[in-house]
């Protein structure tokens, strides 16, 4: 091999260099959801581009990515609505099959010609010509594609809501006793359960293995039918089963022995509150695909803010929380679905009136939401992009 040699890229997910050194990936390691609509939309936006009137003013002719981008930022640096993705990817469908296959080092060039606008890895139609070190190894891409957001804004939210049927809660393995006698435990510590008699905690080949625990579950009503919704449990942290619950034979003192039961043993891996007995464990989920891809909702929604989550005694929510709305998966939400937020619109006393007669000022648009975790007829959306404060009973619906 000479000192460096030519490759010539004709699609992202098979030659990618990355830090200097040759990363190969078969195109089939990542299968990440597109759905239908999405790859008809960016294959007829393919064909010519967008009109140039859908570019972000300031749209760069050149942009090289870099460690920390997001699919969403790189979206808004090219288009005036960043959930309108699949335009983005169609702008260069050929060079970047799958939207989550871009990666750190690339380079994206803005082509404009005939009023209309495409994305292309090389300033021609020709593909992309890399020079790279003869020094290579074999890894995956997976963690080096760029996110849809911040993990770190999106990730911890991904496993704490949890929202489930009060019974739920209620039939979990409970914490019983904490070792020393200690009322408040932390990480670290060694705790006691005991599980429901229909489904103890055991220590058996398939049988959970990591939990997290949860206290209360209180209810989120719907704030224009006042209907409940669900139940939301206050997520207490990650504990790991040590050994299931059992029974021991003890001596009677009459010749014959007694079957005792031993409650399983717990080991608190990490808190974000302290643990007490009667707060409860369920089984953790299996940790969930961390892209989306952004986009608008094919059907009509009209939502409201249900709670700010962790903040029962908060008013407004701030731009990157997290809030509960009325819909969810039964009525079509999906994670990924970007939403425009509304004001709800005070009612105010007309001071200019003699009668002082009330009067309701309109909704106003006030930013933008991305859905990112879906129950049954609950949905967790993070605040992108907000003027003001958001409180419960302001509107959601589909992006303008």
């Amino acid at each position: 091999m000479t000192a460096f040699t030519s490759v010539r890229r004709t699609a992202l997910g098979a030659l990618t260099i990355i830090a200097g050194a040759l990363l190969v990936m078969p195109a089939q390691a990542q299968n990440y959801p597109i759905s239908s609509g999405q790859r008809a939309t960016a294959q007829q936006v393919s064909e010519r581009g967008v009109p140039l009137e859908e570019l972000a003013p300031n749209a760069p002719d050149t942009y090289t990515v870099k460690r920390g981008d997001t699919l969403w930022g790189i979206s808004g640096m090219y288009l005036k609505r960043p959930w309108r993705w699949p335009e983005l990817w169609g702008m260069n469908l050929k060079a970047i099959p799958n939207p989550h296959l871009i990666f750190p080092g690339q380079t994206l060039y803005l082509i404009k010609e005939g009023g209309y606008a495409r994305l292309s890895t090389s300033r021609s139609n020709e593909p992309e010509t890399v020079r790279i070190s003869p020094r290579t190894r074999s890894d995956s891409l997976a963690d080096s594609a760029l996110p849809t957001l911040k993990q770190h804004l999106i990730e911890p939210f991904l496993v704490e809501p949890l929202v489930v049927d009060e019974q739920v809660l209620l039939s979990a393995p409970r914490v019983i006793a904490t070792t020393e006698e200690r009322v408040l435990m932390a990480a670290g510590d060694r705790v006691y359960v005991r599980g429901d008699a229909a489904s103890p905690m055991l220590a058996e080949a398939g049988e959970p293995r990591y939990y997290r625990v949860f206290r209360n579950a209180v209810a989120l009503k719907d704030p224009v039918t006042a209907e409940v919704l669900g139940y939301e449990a206050q997520y207490l942290g990650k504990a790991e089963l040590v050994r299931g619950e059992s029974f021991e034979e003890i001596p009677n003192g009459k010749g014959g022995y007694t079957a005792e039961y031993i409650p399983a043993t717990v080991d608190l891996s990490a808190t974000k509150e302290e643990v007490r007995a009667g707060d409860r464990l369920l089984p953790a989920p299996a940790r969930p695909f961390l892209s989306y891809t952004p986009r608008a909702p094919e059907m009509e929604v009209d939502a409201r803010v249900v709670s700010i989550y962790g903040s029962s005694a908060v008013a407004y929510a701030a731009q990157n929380q997290v809030v509960a709305i009325n819909m969810g998966s039964q009525d079509g939400l999906e994670p990924g679905h970007v939403l425009s937020l509304l004001t709800k619109g005070d009612r105010i006393k007309d001071m200019t009136d003699s009668n002082k007669a009330m009067v309701k000022l309109p909704s106003e648009v006030n930013g933008t939401a991305m859905v990112f975790r879906t129950f049954e007829r609950v949905s967790y959306v993070l605040l992108l992009e907000i003027r003001n404060g958001v409180r419960v009973g302001d509107r959601l619906v589909n992006p303008k």
